[in-house]
């Protein structure tokens, strides 16, 4: 007997690759392409220091507020919202080129932003749900590699444009073209599925707020320690006499070594290392070195907090990445504006990359007294 409509088949594998197609394009290229960009940009048209910092931190304002809004209930399909939130990505990241008008970037990017969140907590909810109920869930991993491979790939856009002589502007074009092309993959790799949503939304339960709030104000910590030195350390390495050969590979190295580590506290011991080394030494070396132990750790320590947090929200996994991406998106905010203003005071990132790192040394306490429980 016929028991009524079926659930269609997902395959772990293309589905994990799906997410790692949305994620690398609405985070790796539309929130990170401004790293390589921000020199041409900065050279083109005379931006300051502190005007570089506001169109980063209202890419990472409009981060926050979409994760807000993705923590609520949204009309519709997880999927139709997550591909029309990807195609508003490949809009904003286009329309960058269109203008010399710093309000006008401000306003892109932070549509952007907002797009990529709702991209990466409904992709994240998608994806890792399904993989769950596939008994796969060893490939969530594929999944959050899309941020690293989103910002390698973006690393070889630019420098491949750059080689051809195109300006900032194309360079904005090419990101565009190349979220619309993963939009497309994502689409067929992503299908539609029942999402059996109840009539009633459960109310979420927080399994252990001693264990659960300390991890959200943790990775708030980590979002203010890492964003300073992943914005600028492109414009760090052009500005260094000793370094500045190496500028095509830095933002490259950063996407190549992202992978996860076994302990969240140890990995943002080692960002921290990592990001004081960007201004510690201006030595090739040591430039290299920033960039590797910035890139093994970030994606590290996004993916294991956001797995941690599914699993202590009980009824609500959307919700507690939803947290989780806000409290994120707030340190975010605040790290590229404080860098800005505090080279326009001090004529260096120094300051402001040491207090990053020191955040990322209390966001590894939080951390460890969170897995000690």
């Amino acid at each position: 007997m016929h028991s009524g409509p079926e659930t269609p088949t997902i395959e772990p594998r293309p589905l994990a690759l799906g997410g790692l197609m949305a994620m690398a394009s609405s985070v790796g290229i539309g929130r990170f392409i401004y790293t390589p960009i921000l020199p041409f940009m900065a050279e083109g048209l005379q931006l300051t220091k502190a005007d570089a910092g506001l169109i980063a931190s209202a890419n990472f304002m409009g981060y926050l507020v979409g994760a807000l809004v993705a923590a609520t209930w949204l009309p519709g399909s997880k999927r139709s919202w997550m591909i029309a939130s990807l195609a508003a990505s490949a809009v904003t990241t286009g329309a960058m080129g269109l203008s010399r008008s710093v309000p006008f970037f401000l306003a892109l990017r932070f549509l952007g932003g907002a797009a990529s969140a709702f991209v990466l907590v409904l992709a994240s909810t998608l994806v890792l749900e399904r993989l769950n109920r596939a008994g796969k869930d060893n490939l969530s991993a594929v999944h959050f590699a899309g941020v690293g491979v989103g910002i390698a790939a973006s690393a070889l856009l630019i420098w491949g444009l750059a080689e051809l002589g195109n300006g900032w502007q194309s360079m904005w074009f090419g990101g565009c073209l190349a979220t619309v092309i993963s939009t497309m993959a994502v689409a067929l790799l992503v299908p539609a599925a029942n999402e059996h949503r109840p009539a009633v939304a459960a109310p979420a339960i927080v399994r252990s707020g001693t264990r659960f709030w300390p991890l959200v104000m943790a990775y708030g910590l980590f979002g203010f320690g890492y964003v300073i030195t992943a914005t600028f350390i492109v414009s760090m390495v052009r500005a260094s006499p000793n370094a500045r050969s190496i500028e095509p590979f830095v933002w490259l190295v950063v996407g190549r070594r992202a992978g996860a580590l076994k302990a969240l506290s140890a990995a943002c011991l080692l960002e921290a290392i990592g990001v004081a080394m960007s201004v510690v030494s201006d030595s090739i070396g040591g430039l290299f070195v920033s960039a590797v132990l910035l890139g093994c750790t970030f994606m590290g320590i996004t993916a294991l907090g956001m797995i941690a947090a599914r699993t202590m929200l009980v009824g609500s996994p959307q919700r507690s990445l939803a947290l989780m991406t806000a409290a994120f998106g707030l340190g975010q905010v605040i790290g590229p504006v404080a860098a800005g203003y505090g080279f326009e005071l001090t004529g260096s990132f120094y300051l402001p990359t040491l207090a990053a790192a020191a955040a990322l040394c209390i966001s590894a306490v939080l951390t460890a007294f969170f897995v000690r429980r």
